[in-house]
């Protein structure tokens, strides 16, 4: 079953329901964003009546919270973890000192001085 999601979401890595969640967070941000930002400026526009701004506002405020940046969280690819990831790499602390041990990262190498 979790192969079948795999492929339908097009996820690479480790499999969770967290980590399908973010990935429809991310997905439905994407969608939502042209119009997060078109109600953003009607919002911040002076020259504007107050009116449609303040009815800007309340379509702003009853949109879904998945389309909000900040339910966006940085998951490690490898493992689904959130905590510790490297940006850069898109994986976590561990993963990252596994890989570049092992050698699978490119221009990353074990400090020495």
């Amino acid at each position: 079953m979790s192969m079948f999601r795999a492929k339908r979401l097009d996820l690479g890595g480790f499999i969770n329901g967290r980590v399908i969640r973010d990935h429809t967070k991310r997905k439905v941000f994407e969608q939502h964003e042209p119009e997060r930002q078109a109600l953003r400026y009607i919002i911040r526009n002076t020259s504007l009546p107050q009116r449609a701004r303040a009815q800007a506002q309340l379509q702003l405020t009853q949109m879904h919270a998945y389309t909000r940046p900040t339910q966006i969280k940085n998951r490690c690819v490898a493992g689904g973890i959130a905590r510790s990831v490297i940006r850069d790499f898109r994986i976590a602390r561990y993963q990252f000192r596994q890989q570049a041990l092992a050698g699978e990262l490119p221009g990353v190498k074990k400090a020495s001085w």
